[in-house]
């Protein structure tokens, strides 16, 4: 069902770059490698204008990560970046406070 969704890189390809960088840059690399892959499941719904958070994976509302949850902050120029991290895989991507993103190619 993954081919479903879109690749994020190729709906928000500037996010994808600017995300891989700072993990390098944080010595995240395996998940730089792995952001590269990620779906575009679905965006938030909360309708706050300073928000363009997405789901890149599956995720029964209400419902915790687990014990193999992990949040990864980042330290991007403009706004806020945190990824929900569970088991090694970018489940979220929390966007707050950013210009807005341009769509590419593929719609969701």
């Amino acid at each position: 069902m993954e081919q479903d969704h879109p690749l994020v890189r190729d709906v928000f390809p500037d996010l994808i770059a600017e995300l891989t960088a700072l993990l390098e840059d944080e010595g995240e690399r395996e998940l730089a490698l792995c952001a590269w892959d990620l779906r575009l499941v679905d965006e938030c719904s909360c309708g706050d204008d300073f928000c363009q958070s997405i789901r890149t994976a599956d995720h029964p509302k209400g419902q915790p990560y687990g014990a193999g949850h992990r949040c990864v902050p980042l330290l991007p120029s403009k706004g806020m970046l945190i990824l929900d991290v569970a088991d090694g895989r970018i489940m979220y991507i929390e966007i707050l406070d950013r210009p807005p993103m341009h769509r590419q190619g593929a719609q969701p």
